[in-house]
């Protein structure tokens, strides 16, 4: 009890609530604008052909006819397309990628673009980019990881993972009395937020107005820039409202900068919006990967080495390599530890992050070879987990900020029941004759922080003004950041106006990597408390206040009043002492950063323990998660109803990993033969059943000043390898392949 009082006059009583989406009501009524919902005067619509090949280059288009269809303003192919002030080639920043923007007739993936039409209709636009009817002279794709020869890459920025290896690898093999060896592969996954990417794009001279989804508003500002040879400070990007994100939009996507391209041209605004079709391409996409894991134990069953490799794709034009032997460094204690990281360069879109990348599919392998050691020593896979938790990170020597891990392992197993888990597979059989299996995996995810900026304004009247240009992807982060800026002004939530997805505002950071709500979070709490600081300096300098001569002794703000920190009968309101003042608002900013020194000095993550049920019909191989049940411990949390929501959201994600999610292509063509919500599956209501998140209490003094982590991520990690250990333990079947598919489990 004492912390909980400690920590709610540290940071206010609004933080912790489960405080409803405050955007909730304008998105369930229709009245949050997204950015295609966007219509300015004069404006023109734009679609982009796409290329119905992977690999060779376009040898005609009947552009005359895309021309003469009524409406069409302008047709773009490689032939006439303006030239750009920057290279496209380039990367303006460190989050981005080597972007298409019809550099040349080549046609490097299928769904590239090779042509924008502009038309004054959707339909016009349409109609213009199916008459092109694009010839091309195809040469033989290669999509499948074996298809080309692999090849090792030095460490260079974004999207390119170092090798790591601690303590001696071979001498642990050698030390090793049992072992496996085996090897998982994991399909190609496709970013499919419920909202496609879209731009709508309006010049006034040498200024850009955009009103596109972003992850990263002030970045994406600097890419344009960079693009288009004008001043950042030129570029204004309005992104409020987000459906979904998850990676693909960090950054700016070529069909973007062609939407811009042909703004600039036409002197009108132009939209430009995604099919469902075209996010099978140049938005990014979860890597294939094939890992191959060797594990050994000593006669104690402790782990005397985890050998990870992993080979992934990337596109033949650049690098973003699926980091997935990397989850083996922060996790299990071993005498030796090795990642090891190839690539194959294939005819695809360019990866890129995708929620928990690497970590998703890294621990999708490890977790299984895990619970593959743990039968070979016949020793229960929980247990075998405890006997091998690390105290302090194995891969670098330094202790953990804070994990909570046994805690998750013990309630998870508490709630679960296992128990009552029988060693063997094929050992339970419900009243309906299904076998049913339990599995579990250990979920990790990194605690990163990016650098944000806030401003907060305390108006004479006692409300406050908060300003930030962070962005919601639609996981509540402008609840939760609005409940982190009540606190530091000691303000109740409704008293408290919170503006943000606007590159006007101060910069908000990058929203990725589960590290939003510390960086945001971070800046504003700063910038709160800097205008509580300049409120009690004039109050404690005013004869007239009742905190008169108190500076030394500190204050407190809570509910409006500004008190002696240790005597609360010393207190006055926030606008009396402001109306003394002369009635003029107080203005304070903050950043969100973390000193080098304390990432330095300890190891950062989240970390969790998820437990799945599975059932599978013995005869036709039908398999279904039943419950599933994930325990995360992630630092201080804000509003659990927005936390259990991410949590459940990434364990539904962990499950549409293990038996849905898989892009296939025509090996004659390399096209992706399921880009569509009908062939490319995805869970739907009818197969989440039972589901519970729960987070264990967790404080931590080092990750920031709030103590958050993140949880964004972390659910989905896990969750993948937790569902194929309890179909192995419903069948007696390991399946080393995702997604797990009925035809697997007939032929094992």
């Amino acid at each position: 009890m004492s912390d909980t009082i400690s920590l709610s006059r540290r940071f206010g009583s609004n933080s912790g609530q489960p405080v409803t989406r405050r955007d909730g009501i304008a998105k369930v009524t229709g009245s949050a604008t997204f950015s295609a919902d966007n219509h300015p005067d004069s404006l023109l619509y734009a679609v982009y052909a796409t290329a119905t090949i992977a690999r060779g280059r376009v040898t005609r288009m009947d552009t005359a006819a895309a021309e003469a269809h009524p409406g069409i303003v302008l047709v773009m192919t490689p032939q006439n397309r303006p030239p750009l002030q920057g290279n496209p080639d380039d990367k303006p920043t460190f989050f981005s990628q080597r972007i298409e923007v019809l550099q040349d007739d080549t046609v490097r993936y299928a769904g590239q673009p090779v042509a924008l039409v502009v038309g004054e209709t959707l339909e016009a636009a349409t109609e213009g980019a199916r008459l092109l009817n694009p010839q091309y002279a195809m040469e033989k794709p290669r999509t499948g990881l074996d298809d080309a020869a692999a090849y090792t890459f030095e460490p260079a920025g974004f999207g390119t993972p170092a090798n790591t290896v601690h303590g001696d690898v071979e001498a642990g093999h050698a030390a090793a009395t049992a072992s496996v060896d085996v090897s998982y592969t994991t399909s190609a996954m496709y970013h499919n937020a419920m909202e496609t990417h879209a731009v709508v794009a309006k010049w006034n001279g040498d200024k850009l107005h955009l009103e596109l989804p972003s992850q990263a508003l002030t970045m994406t500002c600097h890419s344009m820039a960079y693009f288009f040879g004008i001043p950042p400070e030129n570029v204004t990007l309005s992104s409020p409202y987000l459906g979904g994100g998850f990676g693909s939009k960090a950054f700016p996507i070529g069909p973007y900068v062609l939407a811009v391209l042909a703004a600039r041209t036409l002197d009108r605004p132009v939209k430009l919006a995604l099919s469902r079709n075209q996010m099978f391409g140049p938005v990014g996409h979860r890597g294939a990967t094939r890992q191959r894991l060797r594990l050994g134990i000593d006669d104690q069953a402790a782990l005397t080495v985890i050998d990870h490799s992993g080979l992934s794709e990337t596109s033949t034009f650049d690098d973003f390599i699926e980091p997935a032997p990397n989850a083996s460094q922060g996790l299990y204690k071993a005498g030796a530890l090795r990642s090891t990281h190839s690539a194959v360069r294939l005819d695809i879109g360019t990866p890129g992050p995708m929620r928990a990348p690497g970590e998703a599919s890294g621990s999708a392998a490890l977790e299984c070879a895990m619970d593959e050691m743990a039968e070979k020593a016949g020793i229960d896979p929980l247990e075998f987990r405890l006997l091998n938790y690390a105290e302090i990170e194995p891969g670098t020597g330094k202790p953990y900020s804070s994990k909570a891990l046994r805690e998750c392992y013990r309630q998870g197993a508490e709630r679960f029941g296992w128990a009552g888990r029988p060693l063997q597979p094929r050992q339970m059989v419900d009243g309906d004759g299904m076998l049913t299996g339990w599995g579990m995996g250990t979920a990790l995810f990194p605690c990163p922080m990016f650098m944000a900026e806030a401003e907060a304004t305390l108006r004479p009247d006692g409300t406050a003004l908060v300003e930030t240009s962070a962005v919601d992807m639609g996981q509540g982060a402008w609840t939760s950041l609005a409940q982190i800026a009540a606190d530091s002004l000691g303000l109740p939530l409704d008293k408290v106006e919170f503006r943000a997805g606007h590159s006007s505002l101060p910069d908000g950071g990058v929203a990725g990597g589960s590290g939003h709500t510390a960086t945001a979070g971070s800046a504003l709490h700063a910038a709160g408390s800097d205008v509580i600081r300049q409120l009690g300096e004039l109050a404690a300098a005013d004869p007239a206040s009742p905190l008169h001569g108190s500076g030394n002794a500190g204050f407190v703000a809570r509910d409006g009043l500004l008190m002696v920190e240790g005597d609360d009968s010393r207190s006055e309101p926030f606008a009396d002492i402001l109306a003394r003042a002369g009635g003029v608002p107080l203005k304070g900013s903050g950043r969100g950063v973390r000193p080098p020194e304390a990432a330095e000095a300890h190891a950062m993550h989240s970390h969790g323990a998820v437990f799945a049920e599975v059932k599978v019909d013995s005869v036709l191989c039908q398999m279904r998660v039943t419950r599933m049940v994930g325990v995360f411990a992630a630092g201080r949390i804000i509003n659990p109803r927005l936390t259990e929501s991410q949590l459940l959201g990434g364990m539904i994600w962990g499950l549409s990993f293990a038996l849905h999610e898989e892009a296939r292509h025509d090996p004659r063509t390399g096209r992706i033969v399921n880009a569509d919500l009908a062939g490319y599956h995805v869970p739907v209501n009818a197969d989440v059943h039972g589901f519970e998140a729960i987070t264990v209490h967790e404080d931590d003094p080092h990750v920031n000043a709030l103590g958050i982590k993140g949880v964004g991520e972390i659910g989905t990690v896990g969750s993948v390898g937790a569902i194929a250990n309890a179909i192995w333990h419903a069948t007696g079947k390991r399946i080393r392949r995702f997604p797990i598919r009925i035809e697997d489990l007939l032929t094992a």
